[in-house]
């Protein structure tokens, strides 16, 4: 049975069918109790996991939304605003990571590379958020937001060779998430009358499709730990932040 949705926390999670971001969904519903709502491009892979944690007695429902697509985002939001009139947190987490790490692997022509990146990780995250900023006015309590950048985009330890990704080329992801970062910041302001809580959560090295499953890799489950942190500490929680679990990274 559902819950009742004037008690309960309502959770939008993007690119929540897998990875990190599964692991952020199951850990809202599981540990903490919250109703969420699973984004991902394929209906289908997020039904799976919304079926899954529905078959264990919590609450979830999944959308399709595909960052890329002005239809979908407005698809979505519409069916947010219908299904609950409200959310209370927003869980950015849908990335790409195009760029082209090792001799061998194919690059792509500078251009695409950095508009298919930026198309995903930053102006489709900037029209889903503000497309949400209604709903997240009508939240029970302070809005939340947690938008999942990397250490990579500091621009303080950009020249750092002592870091450890000094040489992974990143060039276009590291951008977006600069950017990300820059944008995070603007709803800080844009959602101070109502008290938001707005993050930057970095989860680190995780063990992903997106890292190619590296060895050297935490698990999804501890990667999302301080995003899920960040998002449920409620009303008196951080603010304007960007950190890992280790503690405050540089801007």
């Amino acid at each position: 049975m559902a819950k009742d949705i004037s008690t309960t926390t309502i959770a939008l999670v993007t690119g929540a069918n897998k990875g990190i971001g599964r692991a952020i969904a199951i850990q809202l519903a599981k540990d903490h109790g919250y109703t969420v709502i699973i984004g991902s491009r394929q209906l289908s892979a997020g039904e799976a996991l919304a079926f899954e944690l529905k078959s264990q007695g919590y609450d979830a429902t999944s959308l399709q939304l595909d960052l890329t697509s002005d239809e979908s985002i407005a698809n979505a939001v519409t069916t947010i605003e219908q299904q609950y009139g409200r959310l209370d947190v927003l869980i950015n987490n849908a990335g790409i990571f195009l760029d082209s790490t090792t001799p061998d692997a194919p690059a792509l022509p500078t251009r695409e590379l950095f508009e298919r990146t930026f198309a995903t990780n930053i102006i489709g995250v900037a029209c889903l958020t503000d497309a949400l900023v209604p709903l997240l006015r009508k939240a029970h309590g302070k809005p939340r937001i947690v938008f999942v950048s990397t250490s990579m985009s500091s621009l303080t330890n950009a020249t750092n060779k002592g870091t450890i990704y000094y040489n992974i080329n990143g060039t276009a992801y590291d951008s977006s998430k600069t950017a990300l970062n820059m944008l995070a910041l603007n709803y800080v302001r844009l959602l101070e009358d109502v008290g938001g809580r707005i993050n930057i959560a970095c989860p680190g090295l995780v063990a992903t499709d997106m890292t190619g499953h590296t060895s050297f890799g935490t698990t999804p489950e501890e990667g999302a730990e301080h995003i899920v942190g960040l998002a449920t500490a409620g009303e008196e929680g951080q603010n304007g932040t960007f950190s890992g679990k280790q503690g405050p990274i540089p801007w």
